[in-house]
């Protein structure tokens, strides 16, 4: 049994928003994935909608997840959290960037054939790769490139540097998925000398990176399996500020991608996390399926073993935006089937035993027709057990050793809603910005 101490839970579910999609009859995964445990909470809630940001504001991960503890936008960048998550260690004036592989036909053409090489870049081979650019890039500057998940990396460059530079990821500007696009040059954003040198230096390291990676053995070989080479590198997020964020030290964290890693150890969080299982083979949504049933076990065992430490707890489950970035609406769908029938269901068996409230929402919107974040409202909901009969519903029906098939059956007349975008509209939380969730929702530092 859960400390009393515990008070709530936000699970994170990333880029859970979706607009309808023809490929499920006009609707979103949200309404067409079959979610007992979701719909049970939803029939059981108070629903509404968020802007994580602000209205008619495309936020990346950072921007969103930084908002909705309730931080200005400004007290953080993408590159910063990025590398603190991926363990690198920052000095002040050190330039940290997020970095993806990516593919491109050749420097004198310029065009982007995949921003993610693909996604079929294994771990192995971004290992490999990075040796190469640490043996091969002959510069007076020191940097630390480090490979984490996929197709992502982070890339450190160690001294005085600007951050006023543009990156080189131009799909990131107002958040425009521009697949096919072609490749830019980091620029400076001010007049200043140092922010020219900074944006020289980048650009000089990208054009040094290509000649190494573009004839190398491992894209030599990728290119013979009808793979697309990893030989490019795509970067945004410059940050050489210490990120200044709200502390909550009295919660735990799940968190497992580096960028989340990072906001959560900066935010003063206790995060609980787990090596990410290697990509060995090219099937990267075997990968993520596999990445997504060992966060929510280690997300289980964690809250079991540790509750009784911390007033509240934060999960972020990352796997739900990637079919979004993919135009891949049934894998969206498989993914909250499978989020339902492990997290969701403990989720709700101890917030009715331990009196614990829970949130249920995403960081942003992610449509799969649109292959980028948008402006959308994500669903919210919040369940909590002191008001639930002022909710007008009778308690949820504790499991009792029968499947899911039964216990759908035997609630059937109380579930009346499902967690979805359609029912969230018009719930009694309303619509409201991400930097106002955590007080509507009752939850303190």
């Amino acid at each position: 049994m859960l400390s009393k101490t515990m008070k709530g839970i936000l699970l994170i579910l990333d880029g859970i928003g979706d607009l309808p999609n023809s490929l499920l009859a006009g609707k979103t995964p949200l309404e067409v994935a079959d979610t007992p445990n979701l719909d049970f909470f939803a029939s059981k809630s108070e629903l509404g909608m968020m802007w994580p940001v602000r209205k008619e504001f495309i936020p990346e991960s950072d921007e969103a997840v930084v908002s909705i503890f309730g931080n200005e936008l400004i007290s953080s960048t993408r590159g910063q959290l990025e590398a603190r998550g991926a363990g690198i260690k920052l000095m002040r004036g050190d330039l940290a960037l997020r970095v993806n592989f990516a593919t491109i036909d050749s420097l004198d053409k310029g065009n982007i054939i995949d921003r993610r090489a693909g996604r079929t870049l294994t771990t192995e081979d971004a290992e490999i790769l990075t040796k190469a650019l640490a043996k091969g890039i002959k510069s007076p500057i020191k940097f630390e490139f480090k490979p984490t998940v996929q197709h992502r990396a982070a890339l450190v460059f160690r001294g005085g540097f600007s951050d006023n530079i543009s990156g080189n990821d131009f799909a990131h500007v107002q958040g425009e998925e521009k697949i096919f696009g072609k490749i830019n040059l980091c620029e400076p954003l001010d007049d200043d000398e140092n922010s020219q040198y900074t944006s020289n230096i980048v650009n000089e390291f990208i054009e040094k990176t290509y000649q190494i990676l573009n004839n190398h053995p491992v894209n030599n070989e990728r290119r013979k399996k009808g793979l697309m080479p990893a030989n490019y590198l795509l970067i945004r997020g410059a940050g050489i500020e210490p990120p200044k964020l709200k502390q909550y030290k009295k919660w735990l964290s799940v968190c497992y991608m580096p960028l989340e890693i990072g906001f959560a150890e900066v935010s003063g969080m206790t995060n609980f996390s787990f090596p990410y299982p290697k990509l060995k083979s090219f099937d990267s949504y075997e990968n993520l399926h596999e990445g997504l049933r060992e966060a929510c076990d280690f997300s289980i065992k964690t809250l079991k073993a540790n509750t009784k430490k911390f007033n509240y707890a934060y999960i972020h489950i990352k796997e739900t935006d990637v079919p979004g970035h993919d135009n891949k609406p049934l894998e969206k769908k498989l993914m909250l089937e499978e989020i339902d029938r492990s997290l969701i269901k403990f989720l709700r068996e101890f917030a009715q035993q331990n009196n614990v409230k829970i949130v249920i929402t995403g960081d942003h919107s992610t449509p799969c027709k649109l292959k980028s974040h948008s402006a959308d409202l994500v669903p919210v909901l919040l369940f909590d057990p002191a008001n639930e009969p002022s909710l007008g519903k009778s308690p949820l029906k504790k499991p009792s050793g029968k499947d899911e098939k039964n216990l759908r059956e035997e609630n059937s007349e109380e579930t009346k809603r499902k967690f979805c975008e359609r029912e969230a509209i018009n719930g009694s939380l309303g619509k409201f910005n991400g930097k106002e969730l955590l007080e509507k929702v009752g939850f303190v530092r």
